[in-house]
């Protein structure tokens, strides 16, 4: 299949953006707008499932063409397709997909490293877009995502569906409003059980069906070191963010809401490894990490391995402390509240929400003083969905529940995160706890992440962890201070034609 370069590609865009933004003044309305919006898959993974679940569910939308770099997953998704009395259009390179003059909007469910230069090319090709977390692959990118969106006036929708969730909605407005009093700790958690790839000797075969170098796009082309191609892709820099950035976006975007979206934190600091197994993994599987805001840190935690070694499930409760595996908690100077996605211990007893979790508020003595109710998970992500095709038929980007610039800010933080990690230097723990003394919200979480690692068989003596670097950043600027080595992590190198373009 031909590919277009950068420059045939961008030219095509920019006419297509200009005809689709002359057409929609000349109607005060986008093509959709008083019939069915049409819309291309992108991405044809697990994830891709839920978008079409949802837009399956929803009145005035068609999924018109689907997308993927795997010929076996196109081939399912359109027998999948068929099979609910649809034909849509198949394509491998998402590019000429976005071409199709008579497709609205795209949904994509990519690996993390095609994220933001799908999203702009989709914006100058004219379509509306809703993009997964995170977001991009690194801050630089991200920003020019928000660039585009506004330069051509497109609604850009990030896959923060917890912006949907009615519970977090008025139990952030309660929180904002002082009814616990001031914040002092936001804490996110992603205790997520996470085993190993495996361990390979050498570069590995790439699937038959497979356009590896359509699939690697602006990541470097090099071989393939991991067992699985498909979804591992998160565990090695080149592609993924880890789970800060796979799970761990969703908390650390609702924590940054209870805080009052703020911008990134004048300074971060991670600490943490990749511990209790030796795989092909890059990226930590255990990670503690403090945004220190004025108004209050936020404290996020990573942890893969399981409640203790010997099960290879997470448990109910890793700490019953906390009251959640995943979710987040807003300690307070007259309580706390937990946001979780899941069941909580409360009292001796289990109390369980919906499917998607519960929002409660205790006080002081962990009394529970209010709950919030909400609703099941397949409803909110068509909440979510269906706010995104709302937003495309009015064309009111003030309207979106999580705006893309709400995803990149909350993507930055996961990235600045993982930017400390990878520029700190190994310590023993037992070092790494004294130079952490000072910071005791850090030195908390990263006390009980010790626990957790004995709880694992993890030999502290004989294993180090890397001591992230600490930090300071320009938040409005989006860069390190004083010329720091750092800002060369804010972006990457790009691989011709998949550069994304500098809008801003």
């Amino acid at each position: 299949m031909k590919s277009l370069s950068r420059r045939s590609f961008l030219q095509t865009a920019s006419l297509a953006a200009a005809g689709a933004a002359l057409s929609a003044r000349s109607r005060g309305q986008v093509s959709g707008a008083n019939s069915d919006v049409r819309v291309g898959m992108i991405g044809l993974g697990s994830r891709s499932k839920q978008h079409l679940r949802a837009y399956d569910s929803l009145p005035g939308v068609r999924v018109v063409a689907v997308c993927d770099a795997d010929s076996e997953r196109v081939r399912a998704a359109v027998q999948a397709r068929r099979a609910r009395g649809q034909e849509v259009q198949a394509f491998a390179d998402f590019r000429q997909l976005l071409d199709r003059p008579d497709i609205d909007a795209v949904s994509i469910a990519s690996p993390n490293h095609w994220h933001s230069l799908m999203a702009i090319w989709a914006c100058q090709a004219g379509k509306d877009v809703y993009v997964e977390k995170p977001v991009s692959h690194n801050i630089w990118e991200g920003r020019q995502e928000v660039a585009a969106a506004a330069s051509y006036g497109r609604i850009v929708q990030a896959g923060t569906q917890s912006r949907s969730r009615q519970d977090l909605i008025d139990s952030v407005a309660w929180i904002r409003a002082g009814n616990l009093g001031r914040i002092k700790v936001v804490r996110g958690l992603c205790y997520k059980r996470r085993p190993s790839i495996g361990l390979t000797r050498g570069p590995q075969p790439i699937p038959a069906s497979v356009n590896f170098d359509l699939w690697t796009g602006p990541a470097p082309l090099a071989p393939l070191r991991r067992k699985h191609l498909h979804y591992d892709w998160h565990w090695v820099w080149p592609t993924g963010c880890g789970d800060l950035g796979n799970q761990g976006i969703h908390q650390m975007d609702v924590a940054r809401w209870y805080l009052g979206d703020p911008h990134l934190a004048p300074h971060s600091l991670a600490v943490g490894g990749r511990l209790g197994y030796v795989d092909d993994g890059e990226t930590p599987n255990t990670v503690a990490a403090i945004h220190n805001y004025a108004e209050a840190p936020l404290i996020f935690e990573v942890r893969g391995l399981p409640i203790h070694t010997g099960s290879e499930a997470m448990g109910r409760y890793p700490d019953p402390a906390l009251g959640t595996n995943v979710g987040v908690v807003v300690h307070c100077e007259g309580g706390f509240l937990v946001a979780a996605n899941g069941p909580r211990f409360d009292s001796g007893a289990v109390k369980t929400g919906t499917d998607y979790g519960m929002v409660a508020a205790f006080d002081l003595q962990n009394k529970c003083v209010k709950r919030f109710e909400g609703r099941p998970e397949a409803a909110v992500e068509s909440d979510h969905f269906g706010n995104f095709l709302a937003a495309v038929r009015s064309r009111q980007a003030e309207k979106l529940r999580a705006p893309i610039e709400c995803g990149h800010l909350s993507s930055s933080l996961c990235h600045v995160a993982n930017i400390s990690y990878r520029l700190g230097s190994a310590q023993s723990p037992a070092e790494a706890q004294e130079r952490l003394a000072g910071d005791p919200a850090l030195s908390e979480a990263y006390g009980r992440m010790l626990e957790h690692l004995r709880a694992n068989a993890v030999d502290l003596s004989r294993n180090s962890v890397r001591l992230g670097r600490p930090l300071a950043v320009d938040p409005a600027a989006e860069r390190f201070l004083d010329n720091d080595p750092a800002n060369a992590l804010l972006s990457r190198h790009y691989r011709t034609p998949f550069v994304v373009p500098a809008l801003t």
